[in-house]
C-alpha cells in the first residue's frame, strides 16, 4: 500500500472540531496540520456529533475544558502547560487526550485524532510520569540507585519515544532502519531493566536520562 493510500485509510470518516479559548495558542497550527493530513473540519454545528473530535485550543487545560462544547464526545486538549492537577482534571472531564502544543507534531496529532475517533486516549509519557508521582525509590524514602550510562545512540532513541514517537519516525528522524530501532530498544530495555516502552520512558524521566 502506498503512503498516500495509507494515508487515506487513516483519515477516512474524521471529523473534526477545533474551538479555541480567548487565551492561548492560535488554532491556525492545528487546523493548517489537519488540512495537510487531509481530516475534515467539522462546523460549530456538529460539535455534539458521536462521531465528531473536538481539539480544544487553550494555555491551560483549565481554559481548554471551559472552552470545549459540554455535549462532545470525543474531546482533546492542546495546551501550553500540563500539571499533574490539571491533568487528573481533564481525565475526569473525560478528556481522551492531553497534548503538549509546544512538542507537538503532524503525526502526533493525527494519531491522536485517529485513537480519539475510536475511543482510544493517549497521554504524552512525560505527563503520565508527572501524574503517577516520583521514582519508587523517593516515594519509599530511599535514593533511587544510579541509571547506567547509555550511549548516544540509545539516549536518541528514547528521547524520541518520550515523544511518542513509533518505530517508523524514529528511524526517519535517525536516518537508520526500523529494524537498528528495534535492536536499540531492546538494548534499552535490557539495560534499563524495564517491560516495556512506557516503562522504559517513566524510568528515563524519573532518572533525568531525557
Amino acid at each position: 500500500m502506498s503512503a498516500a493510500a495509507r494515508l487515506v485509510t487513516r483519515t477516512a470518516g474524521l471529523r473534526v472540531h477545533v474551538v479555541a479559548a480567548r487565551r492561548g495558542p492560535a488554532p491556525a497550527r492545528l487546523t493548517a496540520m489537519l488540512h495537510q493530513a487531509g481530516v475534515a473540519l467539522a462546523p460549530p454545528t456538529e460539535a455534539s456529533a458521536r462521531d465528531t473530535v473536538v481539539v480544544a485550543v487553550a494555555a491551560t487545560v483549565e481554559d481548554a475544558l471551559a472552552a470545549a462544547p459540554p455535549t462532545a464526545h470525543r474531546l482533546l486538549t492542546v495546551c501550553d502547560t500540563v500539571s499533574p492537577t490539571a491533568l487528573r482534571r481533564a481525565i475526569g472531564a473525560g478528556a481522551l487526550a492531553v497534548l503538549r502544543s509546544a512538542d507537538l507534531t503532524p503525526d502526533q496529532l493525527l494519531a491522536a485524532v485517529h485513537d480519539a475517533h475510536h475511543g482510544i486516549g493517549r497521554i504524552p509519557y512525560t505527563a503520565l510520569v508527572q501524574l503517577l508521582g516520583g521514582a519508587d525509590g523517593q516515594r519509599r524514602g530511599g535514593a533511587p540507585p544510579a541509571p547506567p550510562a547509555l550511549t548516544a545512540r540509545q539516549t536518541a532513541v528514547l528521547g524520541l519515544m518520550a515523544e511518542g514517537h513509533g518505530n517508523a519516525v524514529i528511524a526517519r528522524k535517525l536516518s537508520c532502519s526500523e529494524h537498528t530501532v528495534k535492536n536499540v530498544i531492546y538494548e534499552l530495555m535490557a539495560r534499563l531493566q524495564v517491560r516495556n516502552r512506557a516503562h522504559a520512558v517513566a524510568h528515563a524521566v524519573r532518572h533525568g536520562l531525557v
